[in-house]
């Protein structure tokens, strides 16, 4: 029997639902089990690393295990590779710990090795990030998480909060740019 992409979704929030009830965890286990494949590629994608990657896929569904029970998921599959995305890139702010090494000009004869310097960059611009998240007033800062952080769309993050869906256009659209100036302005004095 083929299932339709409408029933498969159907299918997934009633096992989430049953499980948020129930706190089986075969029913946790059966909906990831279909996503272990997508979440492996996405670890090895950011690690590039099949042990560490692996190691990942069940870290991430400890992670679940609560998660689940926290937030109202209507796209089971998008809302777990943003999980997973997140939980990697969280990871590898813990563990980037750069290690200068001397390396003679002769022996390094092309520029392979600058994907460390991506990192880097990503990490700088996370941090900057963070601090000027911050920086915005609590409206701001509550819906553009909530819209870029945890992927709602602005109904989503009108219900949550309880402002005006108007609002919570400007609110995100007023704190992007905010944040925009704002780590623009950080870079300069760095700069």
């Amino acid at each position: 029997m083929i299932v339709e992409p409408k029933e498969s979704s159907l299918y997934e929030e009633q096992l989430i639902a049953q499980y948020k009830i129930s706190g089986d965890l075969k029913l946790l286990g059966n909906l990831y089990q279909n996503y272990m494949p997508l979440i492996y590629g996405v670890c090895l994608k950011y690690f590039k690393d099949e042990e560490r990657s692996k190691d990942a896929v069940m870290q991430i569904f400890e992670e679940l295990i609560l998660k689940v029970k926290e937030y109202e998921i209507k796209n089971f599959k998008s809302w777990l590779y943003v999980l997973s995305r997140n939980f990697c890139l969280m990871d590898l702010r813990k563990t980037s710990k750069i290690k200068v090494v001397t390396i003679d000009d002769k022996f390094m004869e092309s520029d392979v090795l600058l994907h460390h310097e991506d990192i880097y960059e990503k990490e700088k611009s996370l941090l900057l990030m963070e601090d000027c998240i911050e920086t915005l007033n609590t409206e701001q800062q509550l819906s553009v998480k909530l819209f870029y952080l945890q992927q709602k769309c602005y109904t989503q993050v009108a219900q949550e909060t309880g402002y005006e869906l108007k609002k919570v256009k400007s609110y995100i659209q007023n704190g992007k740019r905010n944040l925009k100036l704002c780590i623009e302005a950080k870079i300069e004095q760095e700069g």
